[in-house]
């Protein structure tokens, strides 16, 4: 959309140039179809919550069925890190991509990303929680026994791994960057790792991750405690880019959810099946407030 239309439909929750006229909380798709984009190839990504080469292979598959699906090569590209994924999106180097929590509001907010599914089993849709480990010796019982601690946190736009802890913690008598100074670990299992060599003292994580890593080895789940649970989290979302052409993204969504995973991705994503519809508006609701929340106890 363009000139005054775009300015009458700017919302401040979007970044310029985006416009959301329907209020669906997205950015709106440009009213000028020479503006579309329909490329023979596209690229896409999933969000490095642990190492980006275990997704790189076990998307396989999938990949390999949208390409065959959507009739055209898919390109997977392995990110570093969340705000390298959300610019890659909003320079148009990628065209759809899967992000985490809490890199899904700011990819809607400054890349233009248009969420649209989720994974679950059938058409339920299953969440996770922050958790707050800490090692079985430990002398910490609950999180306001963590004041002068050593805590990690993942990345700062991680949901569980930084703005949720920044949200929930001061409830519970534990406030971030005043009763403790956040360390970025740089991840979630990295976060975890450290709390079991003991360079941290407690790891505020996804509870799914941490469920994953028990499942590998990676980690002993009887050497350590979980002393903080939150309220359920949606999982990560799968965005396509605001510009793209609607018959290549309602071809999209049909392939995603014409997907079956296979063994391996049920194993990886504890048991879930298939993409589901998601409503970024209704499904993001409480992880908007966290962010609100956090945001408000940093000022």
């Amino acid at each position: 959309m363009a000139g005054a239309d775009a300015e009458q439909c700017a919302r401040p929750y979007l970044a310029a140039p985006y416009s959301d006229c329907n209020n669906d909380l997205v950015a709106d798709l440009p009213a000028d179809p020479a503006l579309w984009r329909n490329p023979p190839t596209l690229v896409w990504a999933y969000a490095p919550i642990e190492d980006p080469a275990v997704y790189a292979e076990l998307f396989k598959p999938f990949t390999n069925h949208l390409s065959q699906c959507l009739e055209r090569q898919i390109v997977y590209y392995p990110v570093l890190t969340g705000a390298a994924e959300i610019e890659a999106l909003k320079s148009g180097r990628l065209h759809f991509a899967g992000f985490a929590t809490g890199s899904t509001v700011t990819a809607v907010r400054e890349a233009g990303a248009v969420p649209f599914a989720t994974k679950g089993i059938g058409d339920e849709v299953r969440g996770y929680r922050l958790i707050s480990v800490v090692r079985k010796g430990s002398p910490y019982h609950k999180l306001s026994d963590l004041v002068g601690g050593r805590v990690a946190h993942s990345s700062p736009l991680s949901n569980s791994g930084n703005l949720a802890p920044r949200a929930l913690f001061p409830e519970q008598g534990l406030r971030p960057d005043i009763d403790y100074i956040p360390i970025m670990s740089g991840g979630h299992d990295k976060s975890l790792l450290g709390l079991v060599a003991g360079d941290y003292d407690m790891a505020a994580v996804a509870s799914d991750v941490y469920e994953r890593m028990a499942d590998r080895g990676m980690i002993d789940p009887e050497s350590v405690r979980i002393i903080y649970e939150s309220p359920l989290f949606p999982t990560s979302s799968f965005v396509y880019a605001h510009d793209l052409d609607p018959e290549l993204s309602s071809a999209l969504e049909r392939c995603f959810f014409g997907f079956l995973f296979p063994p391996e991705m049920q194993a990886e994503f504890n048991g879930d099946t298939n993409f589901i519809p998601l409503s970024f508006k209704d499904s993001w609701a409480t992880v908007r407030d966290v962010m609100v929340r956090a945001n408000a106890m940093a000022e």
